[in-house]
């Protein structure tokens, strides 16, 4: 980005950020919205916030700064994109990384963009936890952003647009660092009987680099298990990690992410066609599509992680 693009930029991000967000949306945000969440108990899972109150400018004025970031800083890598479907509902299924910052879903969206134009919307579903800061919620929902759940998830796909999951949440976001290359969904299929019932494919979203920018230590589910984090905060775990600026602490807190050399990819849809609503609740179809779709992420993951120097990318 120019001298000259960057001030354009900056004149655009005007028109939704003054000089108090650089406060109300730093650090402080998190542990406010962390605090609100376990005083209030809002844990509205599927709440639909509104699929119509994304704004396609402000998605594209966060994604150009995402791709600058993604290519000057991350080194970004793109492969694949093509097999998002250019029209019609899909649900991105991916492996999730990177703690609390969230490059992975960042960069994602980003590629999308690139590839069909801001006109192609994609709805990431988030935490609660995102919902509790009042400027925050506003500034996500622009953004697109719905409560994770089914309810927000298949509006958006019964309106044709495009839907991304991380089903192992925090459990897969916080795995240890010897296991950045392995998929870990925790087992939750809610995302399948969404797509069964919705009849959308999924497209499996894999990324390499995005967990090398903190180093988790232990994922702390005993940890988390202990302190009651699933009352209080809907979380299963309690890391442990190394991070800029803290050093080691706690992997809850927001970071610094490290320049780690990122790479997404999306693979090729799949699909079910002989399977309908009326499977979405059967144990043994769940298990079998459940068994296609990690083994598709982990293919995907071991292809782009294959040959690869941690922090500098493949050789």
């Amino acid at each position: 980005m120019t001298f000259e693009s960057f001030a354009a930029w900056r004149a655009r991000a005007e028109k939704y950020f003054d000089r108090r967000d650089w406060w109300r949306l730093g650090p402080g945000a998190v542990l406010r919205s962390t605090l609100r969440l376990a005083v209030s108990r809002d844990t509205a899972s599927g709440r639909q916030e509104g699929i119509d109150d994304r704004d396609p400018d402000f998605v594209d004025l966060a994604c150009d700064l995402f791709e600058v970031v993604g290519e000057r800083y991350f080194r970004w890598e793109v492969h694949g994109v093509h097999h998002v479907p250019a029209k019609g509902a899909a649900l991105l299924v991916g492996s999730h990384n990177g703690g609390i910052i969230t490059i992975d879903s960042l960069l994602t969206i980003a590629a999308i963009r690139n590839q069909y134009g801001v006109e192609r919307a994609v709805h990431p579903l988030a935490h609660d936890v995102l919902f509790q800061d009042e400027r925050v919620r506003e500034l996500s929902i622009r953004f697109g952003t719905l409560r994770a759940g089914q309810a927000g998830a298949a509006a958006a796909l019964q309106a044709g647009r495009l839907v991304l999951v991380y089903p192992g949440s925090d459990y897969d976001s916080t795995r240890p660092f010897r296991d950045r290359h392995r998929i870990e969904l925790g087992g939750r299929t809610g995302f399948l009987e969404l797509a069964l019932r919705e009849r959308v494919p999924i497209v499996p979203v894999v990324s390499v680099g995005t967990h090398e920018q903190l180093i988790v230590l232990t994922r702390g589910d005993r940890l988390a298990k202990l302190l009651g984090l699933k009352k209080l905060f809907r979380a299963d775990v309690m890391p442990i990690a190394l991070a800029l600026p803290w050093g080691i602490s706690s992997g809850l807190l927001p970071y610094f992410p490290l320049p780690a050399q990122t790479t997404i990819a999306f693979g090729e849809p799949l699909s079910w066609p002989d399977l309908g609503p009326e499977h979405a609740k059967e144990p043994a179809v769940l298990a079998r599509c459940y068994r296609e779709v990690e083994q598709r992420l982990q293919r995907e993951l071991d292809d782009i992680s294959r040959g690869r120097i941690p922090f500098l990318g493949r050789r």
